[in-house]
C-alpha cells in the first residue's frame, strides 16, 4: 500500500511543486486547496502519469469543522505537509490583515498537526511544516507573514519534542526566493529582481520542486534521526 501524505496548499506555488514531487517518488498524495475552482484547475493541469497518485480536495485549514471532516475521510496518514499559507504585503499592518495571515499560517498550521497527529502516531509518521527565511530575520512590509514563519519555526520544534516518545518527526523546510505566484510582481520588476538576486550567493530564484526533494527527504526514513530541524531552502540567502 502507498505511504499516504496531505498536503495543505498543494494546488498552487511551493505546495504544487511538494505535492508533485512526492507524487514522483510513490507517495499517494491528498493535496488541498482553498476553493473548487483551484482545485478544479490544479487537477486538469496534472501530468497523465500522476493523476492517479494525486486526489485533490477543497479546505479551508482556518475552519475546524472542515478539518476535522477532512481527516474523517481518511483511513491512513503518513505524511503531512503544511504549505498553506497567504501573505499580503503592505497591507498587514491593519489588525484584521494581521490577524487573518496568522490565522492561516500560523494557527492554520497547529490545526492540521494536532488534528493529524493521532493518525500519524498509528503509522510513525512524520511532518514537514513551511516556515521561510523570514522566520530568521523580519519583512518591513510583511509583519504578519514574518510573525507566522517565525510561529511556524518554533512551533515545530515545540511539536517535535512533544511527539517524539509517539515516534512522529516534526521538522520544517524554510524557502527563500522561489518561482511562484506570490514572487511574479517581484521577478516582473527589474530593479527588485535584480536586487534579489544579487544578494543570493546561488545567483537564481529557487523551484518549488526543489523544496519538495527535500520535503520528500524529511519525511522519509534516511531522515529517522531527524527532528526540530529547520531546514533553508534559499540558494545562501540565509547565510550571508
Amino acid at each position: 500500500m502507498a505511504r499516504t501524505c496531505i498536503v495543505t496548499g498543494g494546488t498552487r506555488g511551493i505546495g504544487e511543486g511538494v505535492a508533485l514531487t512526492l507524487a514522483a517518488n510513490g507517495w499517494h498524495v491528498v493535496a488541498t486547496g482553498i476553493s473548487r475552482e483551484e482545485v478544479d484547475t490544479f487537477q486538469a493541469s496534472l501530468p497523465d502519469d500522476l493523476r492517479d497518485a494525486i486526489d485533490a480536495r477543497v479546505l479551508d485549514v482556518t475552519n475546524d469543522l472542515d478539518v476535522r471532516n477532512f481527516f474523517m475521510g481518511l483511513t491512513r496518514v503518513d505524511g503531512l505537509v503544511n504549505c498553506a499559507g497567504i501573505l499580503k504585503r503592505g497591507e498587514e499592518y491593519d489588525l484584521e490583515v494581521f490577524r487573518q495571515v496568522i490565522e492561516v499560517n500560523l494557527t492554520g498550521t497547529m490545526r492540521m498537526c494536532v488534528a493529524a497527529h493521532p493518525k500519524l502516531r498509528e503509522t510513525g509518521g512524520a511532518i514537514v511544516n513551511t516556515a521561510s527565511m523570514l522566520s530568521f530575520f523580519g519583512g518591513p512590509l510583511v509583519p504578519a507573514y514574518s510573525a507566522s514563519k517565525g510561529g511556524v519555526a518554533q512551533l515545530t520544534k515545540a511539536l517535535a519534542a512533544n511527539w517524539a516518545p509517539d515516534g512522529v518527526r516534526v521538522n520544517a523546510v524554510a524557502p527563500g526566493w522561489i518561482e511562484t505566484e506570490m514572487t511574479k510582481g517581484l521577478r516582473e520588476d527589474r530593479a527588485r529582481e535584480t536586487a534579489i538576486l544579487s544578494r543570493t550567493p546561488m545567483g537564481r530564484w529557487g523551484k518549488p520542486t526543489e523544496v519538495g526533494t527535500l520535503v520528500s527527504w524529511l519525511l522519509g526514513e534516511d531522515a529517522s534521526f531527524v527532528t526540530g530541524a529547520i531546514y533553508p531552502v534559499d540558494g545562501g540567502y540565509s547565510a550571508i
